[in-house]
């Protein structure tokens, strides 16, 4: 029996909509291009010819270093559509990072395009398993017929790297339908006939999937630009009328953090999504306070899980802090130190649904770890309500044992942060070293950065911070700092804090 063409997912995801609505907009790039969901289908077709041609085969694995959003958005559904692997690379990596990477991912081919080429000459000569080097531009000769459709269900689809903080990143393997199921997110999130999703250059890796799987999806319209930091965000949302957008809480420190934002128009702006890190109930009153008819929705997943639980937190139905709730097909639990399910209680967190990988590349030890039975158990602490709403506590690494208690750093920081004057703030646990203490004991180092026009004094805030937080939460040491640390994620805002970066550069202060 031939297999439905729907469980192909370059089919599913666009080739659909081109046959439903041809003539609506799909993508547009950089304020210069635009494309029907017609006119996609066939560049994606003709990329998808080209690489059958080039000799990409089903299953074949190809290495995809793609700087530019659009050749990111064909290429990878090109190579879905035809039953390629996509080893998704990272632009921002270090080259010895991207070679080691793509040594171990036992691909044979490598697509790449002309923002890259230089990288590409270095890594080259170094990997004589790439026999097909491909440059992105040259895909284009092909027809724009349906190409044969050549993976489906269960084959996988792409490899995508975690960010890690130790050794190489670590490569998910999804598979068609986990992405199918990743692509469904908007079910649990409003939407109107004019909604449009604008990103940036994050994209690549588990962006895709997550980012421009469920626009194209949804029949939404995909705004896609290079460089989607506070700047150009204030200058595409009023030219796009850009309506939904994605990203972490630390973007909105920086955007709301200086006065550039007071005289644009960000009214069409009606769905934020934030995940990543927390949200501190500062932050959501500075985000309401600037776009008052935006929903603001919390999720929690992680690259080997995405957006398993969702939630709106401004108007009461999920409680702030909260991640929300399993998303229509997944499920959540937590479990305690025995392995069994535990509410209202803090233990690991465990992730399932059909969106969930399918393993780590080349690493049954590593996968073993994780995966248990339907369940993906990462390492991250939380608490499960009777009635199914998530909160999330963070790493197992991040939690500060101090004065034999154990505190979670995102509370210091949202004391922090809600401190007149103070833009966003970094706690990290730094070994004490105390004679007769716990090995483990640990002193709090926190960092704080001036909101613009502000200034610190970290003498008053250490005063004010002890009449807020238990004697285990308070800082023993503050830093005023210019900036913190922030995750490379190509977005032109900041990524993800690193905490481990803040310990590390500044740790010495807290040396006894």
């Amino acid at each position: 029996m031939a297999r439905s063409p729907y469980g192909n997912y370059g089919h599913a995801i666009l080739t659909a909509a081109a046959m439903s609505t041809p003539d609506r907009v799909a993508l547009t790039y950089c304020g210069e291009r635009s494309f029907t969901y017609d006119e996609l289908n066939r560049t994606v077709n003709r990329r998808a010819h080209a690489l059958l041609a080039a000799g990409v085969t089903p299953g074949r694995r190809v290495a995809a270093l793609l700087n530019e959003t659009l050749h990111v958005a064909e290429v990878y559904l090109a190579q879905a559509k035809i039953g390629a692997v996509t080893a998704a690379l990272n632009p921002y990596w270090p080259v010895e990072t991207l070679r080691a990477v793509v040594e171990q991912s036992g691909c044979t081919a490598f697509v790449y395009d002309s923002t890259v080429e230089e990288v590409v000459a270095e890594i080259r000569p170094s990997l004589p398993a790439i026999t097909t080097w491909i440059n992105a531009s040259d895909l284009s000769a092909g027809s724009e017929e349906e190409p044969p459709l050549g993976g489906f269900h269960d084959d996988p689809l792409a490899l995508y790297y975690t960010s890690g903080t130790t050794g190489l990143p670590k490569p998910v393997v999804h598979t068609h339908a986990s992405s199918l199921a990743t692509a469904q997110i908007w079910l649990d999130v409003p939407r109107g006939p004019d909604a449009v999703f604008g990103t940036g250059a994050i994209i690549w890796g588990i962006g895709f999937p997550a980012i421009v799987g469920p626009a194209l999806y949804a029949g939404m319209r995909l705004v896609l630009e290079q460089d989607w930091g506070p700047a150009n965000f204030l200058r595409v949302v009023p030219r796009e009328r850009v309506t939904h957008v994605s990203q972490i809480p630390s973007f909105y420190a920086a955007l709301l953090g200086s006065s550039e934002h007071e005289a644009v128009d960000l009214s069409s702006i009606r769905v934020i999504m934030l995940g990543g890190e927390p949200l501190t109930a500062t932050m959501l009153g500075r985000i309401k306070d600037r776009l008052p008819d935006a929903g603001v929705y919390s999720y929690y997943g992680q690259t080997e899980a995405p957006y398993t639980c969702m939630g709106r937190v401004d108007d009461g139905s999920t409680p702030l802090g909260s991640s929300g709730r399993a998303r229509t097909g997944n499920a959540v639990r937590v479990t305690g130190p025995s392995g069994r399910r535990v509410v209202d209680e803090v233990g690991e967190i465990n992730l399932a649904g059909p969106h969930r990988m399918s393993g780590y590349d080349g690493l049954p030890d590593k996968t073993a770890e994780v995966l248990r039975g339907e369940w993906y158990v990462g390492g991250d602490l939380g608490s499960v309500s009777s009635d199914g709403v998530l909160r999330v506590l963070g790493r197992r690494e991040d939690a500060i044992l101090k004065g034999g208690v154990w505190t979670q750093p995102v509370a210091v920081e949202e004391a922090a942060a809600a401190l007149d004057g103070v833009a966003e703030a970094g706690a990290v646990g730094v070994p004490a070293h105390v004679e007769g203490q716990d090995a483990a004991e640990q002193r709090i180092l926190l960092a704080v950065v001036a909101r613009a026009g502000h200034s610190l004094d970290a003498a008053k805030l250490a005063r004010t911070l002890d009449d807020i937080l238990a004697p285990h939460q308070r800082p023993d040491h503050i830093l005023v700092a210019d900036a913190l640390p922030h995750f490379e994620d190509a977005s032109g805002g900041p990524g993800k804090l690193l905490r481990r970066e803040i310990r590390e550069r500044h740790g010495h202060l807290l040396e006894s």
